[in-house]
């Protein structure tokens, strides 16, 4: 959100996206063999040494599975547990202080934001909770080519651990890149709206960490998401609430 926080902030923050210095193979190794009970030989024909990927939680490595499958396998930084537990100790203390101390912040319920944020990133660190994610999502997408969500290998992930199929395509932020590739943006723009509303309005289930980190664009055009750790769900009544008002502020029908 560069129009709240500014483009120099925001163009630091989005470095947490995928660009975090990466934690060592060997450790990754470590927790893979460590998680799927095994040697790494085992599962992987190859196994790249550097990370295609490395963020605040976890980074990914290529690899190709023993049937010759090329994966995509996540793999969670080791002690993140533990940081976050420290991190998120001092935010609920801060909280709690500015609730009892400043009565005019109360408003804003920063205990309650701090707690919403701590289950969040409690299911965000559980990767069989990302891989039933997935694995719903596509589901959900079963027979759309415009939106594309990488099948789980579950033979290959466990809690720490979450191999995928390999997807090849464009972040989606490489506007650049995309119309030298022949993509007209509005198209793009397009199918992720799309994409996008059928989740929420469709199936009340949808990816809810948009960021460019996680979106890509296929050959075709098709949207690809990955990275399933946070999703949000809506029941009925309130995906009417929210298409009746947005129908109305379409039709300017503010009333």
């Amino acid at each position: 959100r560069s129009d709240l926080l500014g483009e120099e902030v925001a163009a630091d923050l989005s470095e947490l996206q995928d660009h975090l210095p990466p934690f060592k193979t060997s450790k990754a190794i470590a927790t893979i063999e460590q998680e799927l009970e095994g040697r790494l030989e085992d599962f992987f024909l190859t196994f790249e040494d550097t990370p295609i990927a490395a963020a605040s939680i976890a980074q990914v490595h290529s690899a190709i599975t023993s049937q010759g499958d090329e994966v995509a396998v996540k793999v969670l930084r080791p002690g993140i547990e533990l940081a976050f537990q420290k991190d998120l100790e001092l935010l609920l203390w801060v909280a709690n202080l500015i609730e009892r101390t400043q009565p005019e912040l109360r408003r804003l319920k920063p205990l309650k934001i701090i707690q919403a944020f701590q289950e969040t990133v409690h299911l965000e660190m559980h990767l069989r909770l990302e891989a039933a994610a997935a694995n719903e999502m596509e589901q959900n997408f079963i027979g759309d080519p415009s939106y594309q969500v990488p099948s789980v290998d579950w033979r290959r992930t466990s809690r720490r651990v979450l191999t995928s199929q390999r997807i090849q395509g464009i972040p989606i932020d490489e506007r650049k890149v995309l119309i030298d590739r022949g993509f007209d943006p509005k198209d793009i723009l397009a199918n992720a709206a799309t994409a996008f509303f059928k989740q929420v309005f469709r199936d009340g289930f949808f990816h809810a960490d948009q960021h460019p980190g996680n979106i890509f664009v296929g050959k075709e055009g098709e949207i690809i998401a990955v990275d399933f750790g946070i999703m949000g769900r809506l029941d009925k009544p309130t995906r009417r609430y929210l298409g009746e008002m947005l129908l109305s502020f379409l039709t300017r029908d503010y009333r």
